[in-house]
């Protein structure tokens, strides 16, 4: 890829957890990964929040983000993001105040404002009290942004007097904190604080020009940002040869495809389990759609293919995805098919 159109490209990991794997193999795989992208000079890796799902382990990114910035040197670390419907917003700051002391200058805070999950796991995580109300979801971020200041924040109580909080008692500094979506919503909200602002291309293909246009039009410059910033996610799968790329996503695609038609959810499948799983029209046509949008090519093609994706959008950065499955026989404390990616990807 030229030098002067190649986008930066970091990671999301939603930690995949395949058939016959458990979470602690799944878990092991990713660290791995992360070893990797920080040695092939990925910018950022970030780790998602989901809960309840077979085929995804990524359900505590502050627990993921401290083992792989003890494992790294150079890259930054973060979440992508944490989900603040699910949690109060002291504890996040005060978890990534922490992350920022340990590692400093390498802590990402994306959050985001949807629940991670369906109502029942939602409810279950709130079940002590409502936390972060997602009608207050503005007034939270801000409560984070001033919570995780040298400064801190002041709290003014019932009596008229007033009481200092801060996430750690001496910052240093604070993480950097990402907003995180694929609607209007969140674009205006980034915007508005100053913030910057990271769009979910990797399942919400639609509406990316108006969101961007959104965010940069209305952009509020604030003393950390005086200019907008934003990304892409982008699911991709890179291998040597196109047959093997696309035998490597048919597992991910599948299990998308099983969760846009509301059907069980399992562990992923290997690729030689998709290969010779029956299929359907809806889920081919559901597959079809899912193909078009995501990166699955040989390394020549997906530098193209990125530099354009970066362009068409004028991104500086593209987060990807690494979905690529795995065969029958491979590791399962490894993940050939998402180190390939990465590997290629890097030149």
């Amino acid at each position: 890829m030229n030098a002067t159109t190649a986008p930066a490209l970091s990671v999301l990991d939603l930690v995949p957890v395949r058939t016959g794997q458990s979470s602690a193999q799944a878990m092991t795989a990713s660290l791995a990964l992360i070893s990797l992208a920080d040695r092939l000079g990925f910018r950022r890796y970030w780790f998602a929040e989901h809960h309840n799902m077979p085929a995804v382990a990524a359900s505590a990114p502050p627990v993921m983000v401290a083992a792989a910035a003890a494992r790294t040197s150079r890259i930054r670390v973060g979440s992508g993001g944490v989900m603040l419907p699910n949690h109060a917003p002291l504890v996040v700051a005060e978890q990534f105040a922490a992350l920022e002391a340990l590692a400093p200058g390498r802590i990402d805070l994306g959050i985001g404002r949807a629940p991670g999950s369906d109502p029942v796991i939602s409810a279950l995580l709130r079940s002590s009290g409502p936390t972060a109300d997602v009608e207050r979801f503005p007034a939270h971020v801000q409560d984070i942004l001033a919570l995780m200041r040298r400064e801190g924040a002041t709290v003014r109580l019932a009596t008229g007097e007033t009481y200092d909080v801060r996430a750690t008692p001496a910052a240093d500094a604070a993480p950097t904190v990402w907003l995180l979506g694929s609607s209007d919503y969140s674009a205006r909200l980034a915007a508005e604080l100053g913030l910057p602002y990271v769009f979910a291309h990797h399942f919400a293909g639609a509406g990316v020009q108006e969101a961007l246009r959104l965010y940069r039009e209305g952009y509020q410059p604030s003393e950390a940002f005086p200019e907008p910033r934003t990304f892409l996610t982008l699911n991709a799968v890179v291998a040597d040869t196109q047959d093997e790329a696309d035998a490597r996503a048919l597992p991910q695609l599948r299990s998308m495809a099983r969760l846009r038609s509301g059907r069980p959810m399992g562990p992923l499948e290997t690729v030689e389990q998709a290969q010779a799983a029956p299929s359907d029209t809806l889920s081919a046509q559901l597959i079809d759609d899912m193909r078009a949008r995501w990166l699955i090519a040989t390394p020549d093609v997906a530098a193209a293919e990125l530099a354009a994706f970066a362009a068409r959008y004028g991104a500086d950065e593209v987060m990807l995805v690494p979905v690529a499955g795995s065969r029958d026989g491979e590791p399962l404390d490894a993940t050939p098919g998402r180190e390939r990616t990465l590997e290629l990807l890097a030149g």
